[in-house]
């Protein structure tokens, strides 16, 4: 049995895990839409055949922007990234295939709440289940969110890890964990951290973390840097770690991330190859293990959605870098 790379959180082992049967969307809080919204000016968390066209791929270390995205033919610039895929389509119902929702199975957009499914995921994602060993989407949003948002309950067999792993969803089950006390001690200072933010900073609240998020203010990039010094004091204020994102900085308890989390999909899947597929600095851990697994005798590829938000460190720690959510399905749709 694999050991997992990360030691399990003391929160998530104090706290009492709830089982729940999910009927929908879970509720929101008052006054905002489904866990995403903001109040105007002031800063507020809200309760969060055979393809036949040739695949839109690169190499990951030629990807600056999306404007050089070209279609080639599909090819890891890396040896072990190529084995790894050559293990991946050789038996693919030995494979576990771990993918991120936004950005990977989504485009990235203004409004987290309508961030649908990429044209034919949902598809190709129902035939790879009945495919490969073992199908997984690791997200940071809550597991019931992308559930009801992606429309992941028609996938037969489709695991959800949200929140970093906090919370596990499988065949309509939920299983979260209780509140953390540090985030509730938080979700009371943000508002305070972010007085005289730009109107379109907006807070959301995912009850096992707040994210703030930038995206719609005038200048995303240097307000988020302006205000992350406050963001940063509240989160050593709790006992919170802050972690950045695409015109983000999160703040969440320690002890979860997507390393972890694919650590723990392996260890319960034990597969005979691994792919990993994801878009941000967030998803850079569970590269890192893709790596760890091939030394310890485990083939993997690792897979950046690229587009011009992406950081270059993402593409130069990925094996393969395709052009965004149209190009993951149609890396997906090959292994079907």
């Amino acid at each position: 049995m694999i050991e997992a790379a990360h030691p399990r959180s003391p929160w998530r082992d104090a706290m009492s895990a709830k089982r729940r049967r999910q009927s929908g969307h879970p509720p929101s809080r008052a006054g905002s839409c489904p866990r995403y919204g903001r109040t105007g000016g002031a800063v507020t968390p809200t309760s969060s055949t055979a393809n036949t066209r040739p695949a839109r791929l690169l190499h990951a270390g030629d990807v600056t922007r999306a404007a050089s995205l070209a279609r080639v033919d599909l090819m890891p610039r890396t040896d072990e990234g190529r084995a790894g895929w050559a293990a991946l389509r050789e038996a693919p119902e030995r494979a576990l295939v771990a993918l991120d929702y936004d950005g990977v199975l989504a485009p990235i957009v203004t409004e987290p709440s309508q961030a649908w499914p990429a044209p034919d995921a949902l598809d190709v994602l129902r035939m790879l289940a009945g495919r490969v060993g073992r199908l997984a989407v690791v997200t940071g949003r809550p597991a019931a969110d992308v559930v009801a948002l992606g429309g992941l309950d028609s996938v037969p067999g489709l695991v959800v890890e949200g929140q970093y792993g906090a919370e596990h969803w499988e065949a309509g089950e939920l299983t979260t964990p209780d509140e953390p006390p540090a985030v509730t001690a938080a979700r009371s200072l943000l508002p305070g951290a972010l007085q005289g933010a730009d109107p379109g900073v907006w807070v959301e609240d995912k009850r096992l973390a707040l994210v703030v998020h930038s995206r719609k203010a005038a200048a995303p990039d240097e307000e988020l840097a302006r205000l992350a010094p406050a963001i940063r004091a509240v989160a050593a204020r709790t006992g919170l770690e802050v972690h950045p994102g695409k015109m983000v900085l999160e703040l969440r308890p320690p002890g979860f991330d997507k390393g972890g989390v694919l650590r723990r999909l392996v260890a319960g899947a034990s597969p005979g190859a691994v792919l990993f597929a994801g878009d941000d600095v967030g998803d850079i851990p569970a590269f890192a293990v893709v790596a760890e697994l091939r030394a310890e005798g485990i083939p993997g590829l690792s897979v950046a959605s690229a587009s011009d938000e992406t950081a270059p460190e993402v593409l130069a720690a990925a094996d393969l870098a395709v052009d965004g959510p149209p190009g993951v399905v149609e890396l997906l749709r090959s292994l079907v």
